[in-house]
């Protein structure tokens, strides 16, 4: 059975993960051999198939944290005691935020997605899914409450809002004139204005 961690304490998985998306970033998923990636983890090939069984899992799992990361955040604001208008509001800032402090790995899911086998695809593409419903629903809500206009389809406003988030890795850059917060909170109020009656 391989190690779970290293000298320094380091589970295996976080630092094969670590590696991968430093490299995928750096040359791209597919010029990126999986012997590069145990060399810069500093482990076996043999932990690496313990933990992830091909390259492939690699790629989705470097996507699958972040959006884990991004519903288990979505749910706690749709869950939360507030106006829907505040509830959509946190989340769609939140999403700005999250994907910003996890820009690699989205620049690097969306460059090298059509790379995943198709089972693994349609994998990603039900877990994004799931996500998009629930913020769609925190909007129809809204609207059903006569808070949001029913004259732009919910579904528009989250392409909308989404189409904005995942180009974040083309034009974003930590040293711009907008902090994370603060370029959030624009688009944030886009939305909202976009949505009032």
């Amino acid at each position: 059975m391989p190690r779970t961690s290293d000298g320094d304490g380091t589970p295996v998985p976080q630092r094969l993960l670590a590696a991968a998306t430093r490299l995928f970033a750096e040359q791209g998923y597919d010029r990126t051999s999986v012997q590069e990636i145990v060399e810069a983890a500093g482990v076996t090939k043999g932990a690496l198939y313990h933990y992830f069984g091909s390259k492939d899992d690699l790629l989705h799992e470097v996507y699958a944290r972040v959006l884990r990361l991004q519903q288990e955040r979505l749910d706690t604001f749709a869950d939360a005691d507030e106006p829907v208008d505040k509830r959509l509001r946190d989340a769609a800032a939140d999403v700005v935020v999250t994907t910003i402090e996890n820009l690699d790995d989205a620049s690097i899911f969306f460059r090298s997605m059509h790379h995943l086998s198709p089972e693994k695809n349609k994998q990603v593409r039900a877990e994004r899914r799931r996500y998009h419903e629930r913020f769609r629903a925190l909007i129809e809500e809204g609207q059903q409450a006569g808070v949001f206009t029913k004259e732009t389809p919910a579904d528009l406003v989250v392409d909308y809002h989404f189409g904005s988030v995942h180009h974040l890795s083309t034009w974003y850059r930590p040293d711009g004139p907008l902090s994370p917060q603060e370029l959030a909170d624009h688009l944030a109020d886009l939305l909202l204005r976009a949505l009032r009656p």
